[in-house]
């Protein structure tokens, strides 16, 4: 019954509709009139940046998960209903992250453009998500942490830059040499996280995180990772789980694993004590980004400083080479330990 007043409200939304007065006024075309920015509702951060980037000063975004926000469990509040009401558009990442808020993504659909970003990408090339039994077209709906290789969510900016030109067409030329120039700059980001992974000795590219978020990162850099919990942060991890991962620390003889900037610490802890009852010693390598991006205004609040700040700290922690400063020398190592 504690979401019984998001759910009137909803009611009430829905059978006003959402031409409301208090809208900005769409077209009949369902644009934004022409000399206003468009207003559009994102969910995470990853999606917010790509959006941004994309759109540039033609755009208005309002992002709902904030830093450190956990997306699979977050349920939305009044004013994010009020924010996306108002909104010409709404762009999400999909897969199922934003389990908690499908409902009203989908009410949200039937009248006005809602856009999942990953339906850009080949479901041939997604791994499998929780309870799914294998990858690929067989898959209910795949791993949603494709943002993890960026070759893969690059392709997710020709969606959003087709979408914003549908929305404001007088303004697709400047979407498009965004788009544009920002693939490049992902395409460039991508090719320093397989180099700097492979300076990591082989026997120590193993990666252990909170929660199985990074299974994308393994495959496209070339680690063998695992995670305490499930793909979703609702699953829990058990003490069998935990033991298996310190017997595999100790016979790869990995020093690092790390912890997770929207999940608690509590599971890595519980396997750095289960490694030193064994004589193992097992620090935390740092603070990953995985549902989450970093503080609003910093580098790392940003997709490609999140990445940056995952590949550097990844392939210091476990023995390789990478200058301090990152993929383009920005990092602040501000969540390192």
């Amino acid at each position: 019954m504690k979401n019984a007043p998001i759910a009137l409200f909803w009611i009430a939304a829905l059978f006003l509709g959402c031409n409301s007065g208090d809208q900005t006024p769409r077209t009949s075309s369902g644009t934004a009139p022409s000399g206003k920015k468009l207003r559009v509702v994102v969910t995470v951060g990853m999606v917010g940046d790509l959006v941004r980037t994309v759109g540039g000063d033609r755009i208005e975004v309002t992002q709902i998960c904030g830093a450190g926000v956990d997306p699979h469990l977050y349920m939305p509040t009044r004013d994010d209903v009020q924010d996306i009401m108002e909104s010409e558009a709404v762009f999400y990442c999909g897969l199922m992250l934003e389990g908690k808020m499908a409902d009203t993504l989908e009410k949200v659909s039937r009248s006005k453009p809602v856009f999942a970003v990953t339906d850009a990408i080949d479901r041939g090339r997604l791994m499998a998500g929780e309870g799914d039994e294998s990858g690929g077209s067989g898959q209910s709906h795949g791993d949603p942490h494709v943002w993890n290789d960026v070759s893969m969510w690059s392709e997710c900016v020709e969606l959003i830059r087709d979408e914003l030109t549908r929305l404001a067409p007088e303004h697709g030329d400047q979407f498009a040499a965004n788009a544009t120039a920002y693939r490049a700059e992902l395409a460039k980001l991508h090719a320093y996280g397989i180099q700097a992974i492979a300076t990591i000795p082989e026997e120590s590219r193993l990666l252990i995180t909170s929660h199985d978020a990074f299974n994308y990162f393994g495959r496209a850099y070339g680690l063998d990772v695992r995670g305490i919990q499930g793909i979703s942060t609702e699953s829990e991890a058990g003490l069998q789980q935990i033991n298996a991962l310190v017997d595999l620390l100790i016979r790869r003889n990995v020093k690092a694993v790390f912890v997770e900037s929207s999940v608690s610490p509590k599971n890595v802890e519980a396997l750095i004590e289960g490694a030193a009852s064994q004589g193992h010693k097992v620090v935390k390598g740092g603070m990953l980004f995985s549902d989450a991006m970093g503080r609003p205004g910093t580098y790392e609040g940003t997709y490609i400083g999140m990445l940056d700040h995952n590949l550097t700290t990844t392939t210091r922690a476990l023995g390789g080479q990478a200058d301090p400063g990152g993929f383009q020398g920005k990092l602040s190592g501000q969540t390192e330990h």
